[in-house]
């Protein structure tokens, strides 16, 4: 693994643990999902500090650069969580459309009783 790979990551790790622990602190972020960030971030300075781990997996799936499998493992890492967020986001927009309609007929009923 480069050295400017290694420093990006090093970078990355720093700069994400911050950014979630001031989130936290300010009440922004969840502590169920800051958690994820914090050990994504973790990962990513075990995998800067020592090199060999990512280089005996890449050579071992038959990757030609480490660089690629660290890029590969961070986008697949990446893509489960925005489809785990999806999946949230799809079950709260559709609480929300019962919660709203639910609403709307309590607002009927109540225009119904008072006529």
């Amino acid at each position: 693994m480069s050295l400017t790979l290694r420093i990006l990551c090093i970078l990355g790790s720093a700069i994400t643990f911050l950014v979630i622990a001031s989130r936290v602190r300010k009440a922004r972020v969840r502590i169920d999902d800051s958690v994820f960030w914090i050990v994504f971030s973790f990962a990513l300075l075990i995998i800067a500090l020592f090199p060999n781990i990512p280089s005996f997996f890449a050579h071992l799936f038959g990757f030609q650069a480490t660089s690629n499998f660290v890029f590969l493992v961070v986008i697949c890492v990446l893509l489960m969580r925005e489809f785990s967020n999806t999946i949230k986001i799809s079950t709260l927009n559709a609480r929300l459309d019962e919660l709203v309609q639910e609403q709307a007929l309590q607002s009927m009923e109540e225009k119904t009783d008072d006529q």
